[in-house]
C-alpha cells in the first residue's frame, strides 16, 4: 500500500468506522465504536422465562386488539400481533417467536376473524390474510434471529476490543514511566532539564488518559484543550469559553484536531517561535458549537502545498457532525475557525477551581497538584487549572 493511500485509510477509519489511533508511539492507539442501543433485556432462548414472556405479549396485544375494536369495527384482525412477534423474537429467541405467532394467529382467527368464536367457515380471503400472517411472522422471526447473533457477535468483539485497548493502554503507562525513571537517573544533575522533560510526559500521558476517558463518559472541551496545549509554554496560551460536555466521539476528534493544530504550531507557528501567542475561543448557541484558533506574533505562514495525514484530517474531521473547518493564513499567524452541530444538548459542568466569570479564564501550570509534585503525577490529569486573572479576550 503507498503512503497516500495508507494515510487515507487510516483517516477513513478515524472518521468513519470510529476508530481513533495516535501514531506518535507504536503501541499508542486506541479504539473507539460507536455502540448501537442493544436490547439489554434478553431472556435465554428456551427457558420457561422466554415462554412465558411470548404468552406476555400475545395477552398484551389481545387486549390492544380487543380495545381498538370498540372505536371502529373494520379493522383488521391480526395487526397487533406482529409487535407481538417481534418483541418476543427479539427478546426470548426464536422459539418464543414462533410460540407468539402461533398464539397469535389462533387466538385472532378464532376471537377477530368472523364468524367470531369458530374457526370455521372461512372464506378463502381470510384464508389468505392467515397465510400472510405466517409468512409475515416467519419473516419477522428471522430477522429478530439475525440481528440478535449480530448483536451478541458486538458485544463479543467489544469486549475483546476494551481488553486490548486496556493491555495497550497498561503497556504504555509502563513505558512512560520507565522512561521517567531513566530520565530521573541520568538527569539527576540537571534537575531543571530533568523537570521539563518530565513535565512534557505527564502531559502527553494525561491525553492519552484523556482519550481513553471519552469512549464512555465524554470529555469537557476545556479539559481536551487543557491537555493537548499543556506541553507547550502556556504562559502564552488564552483560552475563553463555556464549559461543554462533548459525547465521546465528538470528544475524540475534538482531541485530534486541537493535537494536530498544537503539533503543526510547534513546528511552523505561533508556538515555534519565542514571542508567538495562541488564543483559542470557543461559545455555544442554539445547538451550534464555534471554536477560534488564533495564532499571532509567530513567523510569517503558508498554505500547505502537500495535503498529508494531518491536511486530511482537518479538512473532514467535522462532517460527520454538520461542521465545517475554515483555515485563513495571515500575515500575524494561523486562523483556524470551527462550527459544528453538538449530537445533542451540552450538559453544564461545575466551574471547579474558578471565581467570578468562568467563561473568562486561561490556564496556567501549578508546581504541585494535591500535594505532589509534578514529576509524581504522570498518572493523573496534568497539573494545569483554570484561573481568573480579569478578562482576556481573543484578538
Amino acid at each position: 500500500m503507498s503512503g497516500n493511500r495508507q494515510e487515507q485509510h487510516w483517516l477513513d477509519g478515524i472518521l468513519n468506522r470510529g476508530f481513533v489511533c495516535n501514531f506518535v508511539l507504536p503501541a499508542r492507539c486506541s479504539m473507539s465504536l460507536a455502540r448501537p442501543n442493544l436490547w439489554r433485556l434478553r431472556l435465554r432462548p428456551g427457558s420457561t422465562e422466554a415462554y412465558a414472556f411470548a404468552i406476555f405479549c400475545v395477552a398484551l396485544a389481545t387486549l390492544l386488539r380487543w380495545a381498538i375494536g370498540w372505536i371502529a369495527e373494520d379493522i383488521l384482525p391480526l395487526p397487533t400481533y406482529y409487535p407481538a412477534v417481534l418483541i418476543a423474537a427479539l427478546l426470548g429467541g426464536p422459539h418464543a417467536g414462533m410460540l407468539a405467532a402461533t398464539l397469535g394467529g389462533l387466538i385472532g382467527w378464532w376471537a377477530f376473524i368472523p364468524p367470531r368464536f369458530t374457526f370455521f367457515p372461512l372464506t378463502s380471503g381470510q384464508a389468505i390474510s392467515l397465510v400472510m400472517y405466517a409468512v409475515a411472522s416467519l419473516i419477522i422471526i428471522w430477522g429478530a434471529e439475525h440481528y440478535r447473533s449480530l448483536a451478541n457477535r458486538f458485544e463479543e468483539e467489544e469486549e475483546l476490543r476494551k481488553l486490548a485497548v486496556g493491555e495497550l493502554a497498561h503497556r504504555l503507562k509502563n513505558k512512560i514511566a520507565t522512561i521517567q525513571s531513566v530520565i530521573s537517573s541520568k538527569l539527576r544533575d540537571d534537575p531543571q532539564t530533568r523537570d521539563a522533560i518530565l513535565s512534557l510526559l505527564n502531559s502527553l500521558s494525561a491525553t492519552d488518559d484523556l482519550i481513553m476517558a471519552t469512549q464512555g463518559n465524554g470529555a469537557n472541551i476545556r479539559d481536551i484543550l487543557n491537555a493537548e496545549v499543556g506541553p507547550y509554554d502556556i504562559s502564552r496560551i488564552s483560552m475563553q469559553g463555556p464549559d461543554v460536555l462533548l459525547p465521546p466521539k465528538l470528544a475524540m476528534t475534538m482531541a485530534l484536531i486541537v493535537h494536530e493544530l498544537a503539533t503543526n504550531s510547534a513546528k511552523y507557528g505561533a508556538l515555534a517561535g519565542p514571542v508567538g501567542k495562541l488564543a483559542i475561543c470557543w461559545s455555544v448557541s442554539d445547538g451550534w458549537m464555534t471554536v477560534d484558533w488564533r495564532e499571532s506574533d509567530g513567523p510569517v505562514v503558508a498554505p500547505l502545498t502537500h495535503r498529508g495525514f494531518g491536511t486530511r484530517l482537518l479538512s473532514r474531521a467535522l462532517c460527520q457532525f454538520g461542521g465545517t473547518i475554515e483555515s485563513k493564513f495571515e500575515p500575524t499567524g494561523l486562523i483556524c475557525e470551527m462550527s459544528l452541530m453538538l449530537p445533542q444538548e451540552p450538559d453544564p459542568l461545575p466551574n471547579v477551581g474558578t471565581h467570578g466569570d468562568p467563561s473568562k479564564v486561561f490556564v496556567t501550570r501549578s508546581s504541585s497538584a494535591a500535594g505532589l509534585p509534578v514529576s509524581q503525577k504522570h498518572n493523573n490529569a496534568p497539573a494545569l487549572f483554570a484561573s481568573t486573572i480579569g478578562p482576556r479576550e481573543c484578538p
